[in-house]
């Protein structure tokens, strides 16, 4: 069975940092680029950050420049994403998901992704 359990969310104040983790099983990690979504409340869901499978090419949403990074230990079936200088519109559930494709400049279309994961909570207060 595919998974791809997200998590280490929950309650920030602004200014501060959450490292969120997702862990996979099922399926050959090393083999999947990862991508991370959010998706808040009455908004569709976005492309926040994505990393290939080697780890060879990052990208991120231009509201999470500089503040983000996304990582993978692919020895462990764990992607990460630190993210820093949080701000109350990073308030969203947050979704990591997979796709056996290298996505490039695709890489935010949640189409290209075949796994996805249930979400964890970041809320961000002021």
């Amino acid at each position: 069975e595919v998974q791809l359990q997200a998590s280490g969310g929950g309650l920030v104040q602004a200014g501060g940092s959450v490292r969120l983790s997702c862990a996979a099983s099922g399926f050959t990690f090393r083999d999947f680029a990862i991508g991370w979504f959010r998706q808040a409340p009455g908004k569709e869901r976005e492309g926040v950050s994505y990393i290939s499978s080697s780890s060879g090419s990052t990208y991120y949403a231009g509201s999470m420049e500089g503040r983000a990074t996304i990582s993978r230990d692919n020895a462990k079936n764990t992607a990460y994403l630190q993210m820093n200088s949080l701000k109350p519109e990073d308030s969203a559930v947050y979704y990591c998901a997979a796709s056996a494709a290298y996505l490039g400049n695709r890489w935010t279309m949640t189409g290209e992704y075949e796994y996805w994961g249930q979400g964890t909570l970041v809320t961000v207060s002021s």
